[in-house]
């Protein structure tokens, strides 16, 4: 029987978001959830929700999971070790090529927009393009605008800071995670964009400096910014990181952050806007409402015993 939608990553931030949109505006027969654990499979289950185990690194279960699928939502691996993530998504493609999927949705990020970039979290993102280039799969990479959710990951900030230490303060086009899995859900339903690369974010952009301003507006904090040279945040970040996170962290970061200095987190398309009906939430805002409702607001990413 052919499976309409296969969302991998369904216990994920963005995975579960998809799925949830396909829950509430499509049939229960055309859709299945699929995760690396089959540990996972009973609370899907119960649900009345199919399921599915796709492993990155078993290319049979990669194999035995895409049989039949038409729409495969193929969600990126969370890791920054970009060798580990090219064999995933090498295994990936292979796999949905080997059952004939017949378009695959690639969850890819937004440094750089349509074009290239020379940030090493895009690096991944750009390697997996090509291979789906060369194999000849139909797909979609959707270049996800960067995380409002994950604005402290991006800036290194805690609810402890009193100095931000920046390197450079250029726009990003920050969108929030929630609206970015119903937009591809909707674009995923849609369909088209056949071999192509399209981009969704909201349509303004916001600076470090401007979310400290946020910051300190809606707590009452009192932080300031400092900005210092490459080498400076790298050794002061990893000298004593409140998270635990390694010199080596800190060095991709800079490139982050080199990137960003160079606009290439800033381009904005009013392709989501469209898929919603609405105008995605601005980052200002939904920076303001996510500390509003936790002054002390954190995200999982700074810290290295988080996951």
């Amino acid at each position: 029987m052919t499976l309409k939608y296969l969302v991998t990553g369904a216990t994920g931030g963005l995975g579960s978001q998809v799925l949830s949109y396909l829950i509430a505006n499509v049939p229960a027969s055309q859709y299945a959830a699929a995760s690396s654990s089959e540990a996972n499979r009973k609370r899907f289950e119960d649900q009345g929700i199919a399921f599915r185990v796709v492993n990155y690194d078993d290319p049979h279960s990669l194999e035995t999971a895409f049989q039949d699928v038409e729409n495969l939502l193929f969600v990126s691996t969370n890791t920054f070790d970009v060798t580990k993530r090219e064999k995933q998504h090498q295994n990936f493609v292979d796999a949905a090529k080997k059952t004939n999927v017949k378009h695959v949705w690639y969850t890819s990020l937004a440094f750089g927009g349509f074009g290239t970039s020379e940030a090493d979290v895009q690096r991944a993102h750009l390697l997996t393009e090509e291979m789906m280039r060369k194999s000849g799969i139909n797909y979609t990479s959707i270049r996800e605008g960067l995380y409002t959710e994950a604005f402290p990951v991006f800036m290194n900030w805690y609810p402890s800071t009193s100095v931000m230490h920046l390197t450079t303060d250029g726009p990003i086009a920050f969108t929030l995670r929630t609206e970015l899995g119903e937009a591809t859900a909707r674009l995923m339903i849609r369909g088209g964009h056949d071999k192509e690369i399209v981009l969704l974010t909201a349509q303004q952009t916001i600076s470090f400096s401007e979310i400290i301003d946020v910051i300190n507006e809606t707590t009452g904090r009192k932080v300031q910014v400092e900005f210092v040279s490459p080498e400076e945040f790298v050794r002061f970040k990893a000298t004593d990181d409140e998270g635990g996170k390694p010199e080596a962290f800190f060095q991709k970061l800079e490139s982050w952050h080199e990137s960003i200095g160079k606009g290439e987190a800033a381009t904005t398309d009013p392709l989501m806007a469209d898929l919603l009906g609405r105008e995605p939430t601005p980052a200002r805002e939904a920076i303001r409402g996510l500390l509003r409702e936790n002054r002390d607001y954190e995200w999982h990413q700074n810290y290295v015993n988080r996951g």
